[in-house]
């Protein structure tokens, strides 16, 4: 009987217990625009445990009563926001102010875009999704760039792929990786871009001088390679890609990984490798083509909603074949590469690397921080160090033969920090700094006289950006940026080329020593360049709109334009700069109209750009050294003028046949000279029939149409050559664009799921499927082979 008095009044009191709990506590308070202080109504905020619940009124006031325990944790969500976790002690405080990000699904907006440009941006903007990277992981850069009307490439060989934006390319292209901008020696043709593409989540592209906030010498435009988005959630994911090919019997895989949690934690990573042997034209193989890719990135950090920092880490080596017989011994062997059928050299199917070949190692390091501050903005700053070491060996005998003849080595420091004021819905502004210094050293112990000297450079920028939005159909926006260059070098000049050069005159001052036959000079350059852009964007209607822009940029010459000073194997040819080049100013003035319904979108670039002291470089003659006679190219100055137009049209033909053209058209032309320019891209126009069937284990298949036609327009600059062999002179025709081409392509895809959370793609590639032979203007190996012939691909990606 004692047991069950004792039960009965120990359950008494847990009943007592419970009906006298205090719930009569209030929790309440005001939700407001972390941004510019605006009251958010329409807020649910839920208190965690319970089924107790508010919404927030047109002041963005709440309150929830009957509330039983001090502490309690709430989630605040809104539709427009990201949903956030408070806690409150209601024995301490009952009001509670909580913002919330209301801007974060219109900035995240300016990632979904159509497939060809931003609609709601005021420049020329396009962008490349991760799936066509995807197809591309085998590939360059430059070759995944060209996917975008207006983008072609200027190439030495097939693996060494540089792109040109509206004829543009070199240091007049900025490229962006992870926000940090690339300084890889781009000022070289024969220079690819040192990224990973299997390093980005996306590309996205600028053309013109309209993005200041990453360089005013951006006369080209910006390649911004984006990382993966992260989230903040648990999550772990990843995929793997296995790439191979007929063509060059090539193969290579990339494997990435990511790690999220709900605290704002992350980390991804990402490796890769690429190894191809000798590839083939149509009709026979191109011996020493073959080139082998290692890479590696870390990309860890916290993001959280007021603060946040991120750590980025990417390894790159490059070893690349430069075509056999594009090493030409003198300009007899020029003139017989240009006059034979094929190349001079065909040797047996090889994975083997050798001389002339290219061997580049480029490491980027970053660390940046950024705050937000409530009805202010957001100050980001950030830290990056870049380490490129390229080696450059030519065809060489004796003990010389593995020392490489060209040895430099660019280390580059950038500090940089941008404010973005965006308080106010209507307008905003970004003002940035910035802050880089540069040590470039030449090794001396080549054998060779050194093309690029030693030299330091320093770099000082300023912009100011603005975007105004008067009304929901229109957005303006105004930009300046001011960038101060200096460039303090140490050359050896031969006296001969001072003297030659008239430098004697000019520059008599800069000398430090004479050796007789050689001078030691120190020239230091100082420029101050002032850029600036405008922009409108009209939205007409749901279905039109268009975009007005002007872009004022300029831009110091480069170390090679200035200070080259012999012979360039891998480029075949004596280069020389000069050191009288004044910066380049460019005014360029482009319009774009769009057009999208639910079937058909229409996107049309425009643009005119006239370039004051436009630099280039062209033949000039012959100079016999004591390797042989060799074309001499020199680095030249002139007005010059670019205009043209890009055409994206996309037609949904049904739910599941889908066609694309895309059409690019541009004149070149050397102002002072009355002629056309050097180096201008053809009209090209693609045209694309898919097919979709999501119910066909989402098979998908296209066929694509290139059509590149013979470039008319160039300027002349062959030149006569004494052969000594056949004691006469010849003429040596390096101008005369190759003939018109067609070539056909095709890609296919579908998935397999071979387990239950694992799903298999299988891709399949055929590139230039009738196997046509033909050669590329703006190759610079065009004169001694024909391109790639037909190449079959096949991929399988693990999505995990």
């Amino acid at each position: 009987m004692s047991k069950k008095y004792f039960l009965s009044y120990l359950l008494l009191f847990i009943c007592n217990t419970i009906i006298s709990q205090n719930c009569d506590l209030i929790f309440r308070g005001i939700i407001t625009d972390f941004h510019d202080g605006t009251p958010i109504s329409g807020a649910y905020i839920k208190v965690k445990g319970s089924e107790l619940y508010g919404i927030s009124d047109s002041k963005g006031s709440f309150i929830i009563k009957n509330i039983c325990t001090s502490k309690i944790k709430a989630i605040v969500s809104h539709v427009s926001c990201e949903s956030k976790l408070v806690s409150v002690n209601l024995s301490i405080k009952s009001f509670t102010d909580i913002q919330l990000e209301h801007h974060v699904e219109e900035l995240t907006e300016v990632n979904i875009t159509t497939k060809a440009n931003k609609k709601i941006k005021t420049v020329q903007e396009s962008f490349i999704k991760n799936e066509t990277l995807e197809k591309f992981s085998s590939l360059s850069l430059g070759d995944v760039i060209k996917e975008i009307p207006g983008v072609s490439s200027i190439n030495t060989g097939n693996s060494i792929v540089k792109p040109v934006i509206n004829g543009l390319h070199g240091s007049r292209v900025l490229i962006m990786t992870n926000n940090v901008r690339l300084q890889d020696q781009e000022w070289g043709i024969e220079h690819a871009p040192n990224i990973d593409i299997n390093s980005a989540g996306s590309v996205s592209l600028i053309k013109g001088a309209n993005a200041l906030e990453y360089g005013g010498d951006a006369i080209g435009g910006v390649i911004i390679a984006n990382p993966i988005r992260i989230f903040a959630k648990d999550s772990l994911f990843g995929k793997t890609i296995i790439n191979g090919q007929s063509n060059s019997k090539g193969y290579g895989f990339n494997s990435t990984f990511t790690k999220t949690s709900n605290n704002g934690w992350y980390v991804s990573g990402q490796t890769s490798y690429k190894k191809f042997g000798d590839f083939n034209s149509p009709d026979y193989i191109l011996t020493n083509t073959g080139s082998e890719s290692r890479a590696f990135s870390l990309f860890t950090g916290r993001k959280e909603f007021e603060q946040g920092y991120e750590f980025y880490y990417s390894y790159l080596k490059n070893k690349i074949g430069i075509l056999r017989s594009s090493h030409i011994g003198n300009v007899e062997d020029l003139v017989d590469g240009i006059n034979s059928n094929q190349p001079r050299i065909i040797d047996p199917f090889s994975y083997d690397i050798s001389a002339p070949r290219q061997e580049v190692t480029h490491q980027i390091f970053k660390g940046k921080y950024f705050k937000r501050f409530k009805e202010l903005g957001k100050l980001d700053i950030q830290y990056d160090y870049q380490n490129n070491h390229r080696f450059e060996f030519d065809i060489r005998r004796g003990d010389d033969r593995n020392v490489a003849a060209i040895d430099l080595k660019l280390q580059s420091h950038t500090l940089k920090s941008t404010l973005q004021l965006d308080s106010k819905t209507a307008t905003n502004f970004k003002l940035g700094v910035l802050a880089r210094y540069q040590d470039h050293f030449a090794n001396p112990d080549t054998g060779v006289r050194r093309l690029i000297p030693d030299y330091k450079k320093f770099d000082l920028g300023f912009h100011l950006i603005s975007n105004f939005k008067p009304t929901d159909k229109i957005l303006l926006d105004i930009g300046v940026r001011y960038d101060f260059n200096r460039i303090n070098a140490k050359k050896f000049y031969q006296t001969s080329r001072w003297e030659e050069r008239d430098y004697n005159i000019d520059f008599q001052e800069i000398i430090i020593q004479d050796f007789g036959t050689q001078l030691l000079v120190n020239p230091i350059f100082d420029f101050h360049n002032l850029s600036a852009s405008s922009g409108v964007f009209f939205e007409l209607d749901d279905k039109n709109s268009m975009v007005f822009n002007y872009g004022l940029s300029n831009r110091a010459p480069n170390v090679s334009e200035l200070f080259s000073d012999g012979l360039h194997h891998s480029a075949a040819r004596i280069e020389l700069g000069d050191l009288r080049l004044k910066k380049e100013t460019s005014h360029r003035i482009s319009g774009t109209y769009n057009y999208e319904n639910s079937n058909l979108e229409i996107h049309v670039d425009g643009f005119f750009n006239y370039i004051n002291n436009f630099i280039y470089i062209e033949p000039s003659g012959v100079e016999t050294t004591n390797r042989g006679a060799f074309p001499v190219w020199d680095y030249k100055q002139i007005n010059a003028s670019l205009f043209g137009v890009d055409l994206n049209l996309n037609y949904n033909i049904t739910k599941q046949f889908e066609y694309n053209n895309k059409s690019s058209f541009i004149k070149g032309k050397d102002l002072s000279s009355d002629r056309a320019l050097i180096d201008i891209p053809s009209f090209k126009t693609l045209n694309i029939i898919r097919y979709s069937n999501k119910s066909w284990s989402n098979f998908n298949a296209e066929i694509e149409s290139e059509l590149i036609l013979r470039q008319n327009e160039y300027p002349n600059n062959n030149f006569e050559a004494f052969i000594p062999r056949t004691n006469s002179y010849v003429l040596v025709d390096i101008s005369t664009p190759p003939p018109a081409y067609h070539i056909l392509n095709f890609r296919g895809s579908f998935d397999l799921k071979i387990l239950k959370d694992m799903k298999v793609n299988l891709a399949f590639t055929i590139n230039n499927l009738l196997n046509t032979p033909y050669r590329e203007n703006l190759n610079r190996l065009r004169y001694f082979a024909d391109e790639i012939g037909r190449n079959f691909i096949i991929q399988l990606k693990f999505n995990y």
